[in-house]
């Protein structure tokens, strides 16, 4: 067992393009944890469009002052909690999850965490110390309107409890990184929408991180509609989408299907409300947005990853990771590079991180 002494991170101070902001930082600060906290050692982290548009300023009236470390997604390994006095990092330096213990019986720790259950065991001047707690969540609560001042592309990191769940058994340390903010997002979405059994629904921008887990996750409605380019359309079909809109070449709103619930995560103003059938709602990830338009903001819980279990352990949701993914905590810049281009499939992961 080692000591977290020295943090590594991926920081800007500056606003701008990211290829000119953010910097590589070898020696930064391995932070306090406070008593709702944990600190994780980060084994792998997704990217989301937010993180790069916060870096080029998006509402920065609202950031924490720099420096400032981006990111929310994250599958990771608890190393102290807020009841402990010694970090450990059982090996960590073997990044290969292969290598990690696995979880097997040993008594659950924090009521949060009921189905949590631990590999190793130990007392070190009687503090009880807890090895392998593998976890993922977003770690930013409110990441539009109090964005975090140091996000997930480091080493270390601390992390509201309330924002993590469990690991899915089944799930590499890349898929499940992968997931968090996205598919948090879609379930909130359609609690708003009140999407039921039976109902027809239109999913805008169906082969990004947010979409491709949104056609996986709409079980109960009749028809699943979805638009994407050309060369994406047979993405949709095998993702579960029963009819697959060429935007290049179509215009949804002026075909005869309407729906009760459109889902837009792109940011399409008046066009979704022409589609929705009297009653329905349109629910807004992106601006623009039109009334009567819904537009939605996530507040991050660990509560709807425990919920979503289920759904991931037994594969009904796939997580759909980029092909180029994953990308080197090193080559963390490409990484972002490929996200703005806003051509790739699913969701970009840095992994390992070192």
């Amino acid at each position: 067992m080692v000591a977290a002494s020295v943090n590594k991170a991926w920081v800007y101070s500056d606003y701008g393009k990211t290829s000119d902001v953010l910097k590589f930082d070898e020696r930064f600060t391995v932070l306090e944890i406070k008593v709702d906290e944990v600190l994780i050692k980060v084994v792998a982290a997704a990217l989301n469009p937010v993180d790069y548009k916060k870096i080029r300023g998006l509402s920065k009236e609202l950031n924490p002052p720099p420096p400032i470390v981006p990111g929310t997604d994250v599958a990771r390994v608890v190393v102290k909690d807020s009841i402990s006095s010694y970090i450990v990092a059982a090996t960590f330096s073997c990044l290969d999850e292969k290598q990690l213990p696995g979880n097997s019986l040993a008594p659950p720790i924090h009521n949060h965490y009921q189905q949590c259950w631990l590999s190793s065991l130990h007392t070190v001047s009687a503090v009880v110390v807890w090895l392998d707690f593998t976890v993922y969540g977003d770690v930013a609560e409110h990441v539009t309107v109090e964005p975090k001042k140091f996000g997930v592309l480091a080493k270390y990191i601390a992390a509201q409890e309330k924002l993590l769940a469990m690991k899915p058994n089944n799930l590499s340390f890349v898929e499940a990184a992968s997931l968090p903010l996205a598919i948090e997002i879609d379930y909130e979405c359609f609690e708003i929408a009140k999407l039921s059994a039976g109902q027809p629904i239109l999913i805008l921008g169906g082969v990004g991180g947010v979409g491709t887990l949104a056609i996986q996750h709409v079980f109960g409605a009749s028809r699943v509609a979805a638009t994407t380019s050309t060369k994406k359309l047979d993405l949709l079909g095998s993702l579960g989408a029963d009819l697959a809109i060429d935007y290049t070449k179509e215009k949804y709103e002026e075909l005869p299907e309407k729906f009760d619930v459109v889902f837009d995560a792109v940011g399409e103003g008046e066009r979704p409300v022409k589609v929705v059938i009297g009653g329905g709602k349109v629910v807004a990830i992106a601006y623009p947005v039109a009334p009567p338009t819904v537009f939605f903001t996530l507040t991050s819980t660990g509560t709807t990853l425990e919920k979503l279990k289920l759904y991931l352990e037994s594969g009904k949701i796939k997580p759909i990771l980029e092909p180029k993914t994953p990308f080197p905590f090193s080559k963390t810049l490409e990484a972002f590079a490929h996200l703005e281009t806003e051509c790739a499939i699913g969701k970009i992961v840095v992994y390992p991180i070192p």
